[in-house]
């Protein structure tokens, strides 16, 4: 059976509360003799206020001897997200399982084991439905908002996103409703109204494009999926063309997403000059992918999700690296000034409207403000520069590292300008890959 994302478990939640509270029972100290079988079903043992046994039939039954009565319940959501997130392991069914799931477990007959196109179709229409409806609500909101002025959010900016962001949760659109939950942070910047209004046009502009999704090219028709938060099967990006390289892992950015932990892997091909991005989520204590190591060289194919401008991959078949190639890859650098960087993230833009983030190697200065409290830049001999976005606000050490010389940075370019990650130091050995502090 196809494993699930953890948007397609929420959206069989009940209710927006089950999801609330079944995010925390992820944690993996709370399970035991848990387990998936050949056919796809699912068991564990759940410790709350008690223990309780939990089964699942992803999309048929769900049994929990909780006292709860939605199906599923919180328990099954939760045994549910761990198998989206790999950490119920293959096992043999035991004894006890066919006692909790009772009555509500049938047998599955030998002629389901065929998809049915039918029913898969109408449950994509289904989905498309709800999304509709919820974009439609959404788009009155945000005339709500330019209507009325943007003052009230100085006050009360949370509370004024939470309420339409689980609806569009509720209406199986996880991905606006994390564009919506990112809205309050906007209001930390210089000229906060700007970006904003800027950032709830960008909301608009995915509803008009999902209202005319079957009439849009079929790169941009995914990206405005992906963007709203539809599901993609890891079996059919798995199917899509590999592009082999080596791989060089030039950074690694972990944030928390609300309640989820993100981690961006971002990978350089020379040979394809090309990048692709390894993206996992973890509930917090779970631990996140730490398959691909920072400085790695990982010879193989990665098979890219489908979209306009999209770095997403996943990693198909790996071969053996040769410490030799290791070197080359090193040598081969993807630097680029910061003119050249300025120009890609302007054709990404275009091509994906809702970018947040792209990859970038800058051979450029840092150069600290003239007068205080203006932001400190990286800038090119000819005079080309771009913003410095870091956590900390004066970032000296960078300045030290280069001597006043131009270096090599990896980071992320976005809309706000250049968040530094890794600078990239070469000798005769190879190439060093140094935290940005």
């Amino acid at each position: 059976m196809e494993v699930w994302s953890r948007a397609q478990v929420l959206a069989a939640a009940p209710d927006d509360a089950s999801r609330r509270a079944a995010t925390p029972l992820t944690a993996t100290r709370l399970w035991s003799e848990s387990g998936r079988g050949a056919e796809g079903l699912l068991w564990g043992r759940c410790r709350g206020s008690a223990t309780y046994a939990v089964v699942a039939d992803p999309g048929r039954s769900y049994a929990c001897s909780c006292p709860s009565r939605k199906s599923p319940c919180k328990h099954a959501l939760a045994l549910l997200l761990r198998w989206a997130d790999g950490l119920v392991p293959p096992g043999d069914e035991p004894a006890w399982v066919s006692a909790a799931a009772g009555s509500r477990r049938e047998p599955r007959p030998a002629e389901e084991r065929e998809p049915d196109t039918d029913a898969a179709a109408a449950r994509v229409a289904e989905r498309r439905a709800k999304v509709t409806a919820g974009l439609e609500e959404l788009d009155r909101w945000l005339h709500d908002q330019v209507r009325t002025g943007l003052s009230v959010w100085e006050r009360r900016a949370w509370t004024h996103v939470e309420g339409v962001a689980a609806r569009m949760v509720d209406a199986q659109a996880p991905g606006v409703a994390g564009m919506l939950r990112g809205l309050p942070g906007l209001l930390a910047r210089d000229a906060w109204p700007e970006h904003l209004l800027g950032a709830l046009a960008g909301l608009h502009l995915l509803v008009v494009a999902h209202r005319g999704l079957d009439r849009l090219p079929d790169d941009l028709a995914a990206t405005v999926r992906a963007r709203v938060g539809y599901p993609v099967a890891k079996a059919a990006v798995l199917a899509r063309p590999g592009l082999v390289d080596h791989w060089w892992a030039l950074g690694a950015v972990d944030s928390l997403d609300g309640r989820l932990e993100t981690r961006r892997v971002w990978l350089w091909g020379p040979a394809t000059r090309s990048w692709a991005l390894l993206l996992s989520f973890a509930v917090p204590g779970a631990g996140l992918d730490e398959s691909v190591a920072v400085g790695q060289v990982v010879h193989g194919a990665v098979h890219r999700y489908p979209g306009a401008a999209e770095h997403r991959v996943l990693l198909g078949e790996q071969l053996p690296v040769e410490e030799d190639a290791v070197r080359e890859v090193q040598g081969a650098s993807p630097a680029e000034p910061v003119a050249g960087a300025e120009g890609r993230w302007a054709a990404q833009v275009g091509a994906d409207p809702w970018a947040t983030r792209m990859p970038a190697v800058l051979r450029a200065v840092p150069v600290p403000p003239s007068r205080p409290g203006e932001p400190w830049h990286l800038a090119d001999p000819d005079g080309s520069a771009v913003r410095l976005v870091t956590g900390t606000p004066d970032p000296w050490p960078l300045l030290a590292a280069s001597g006043g010389r131009p270096v090599d940075v990896f980071g992320e370019w976005g809309p706000a300008g250049f968040s530094p990650v890794r600078l990239v130091e070469r000798d005769a050995v190879g190439a060093r890959l140094l935290a940005v502090a």
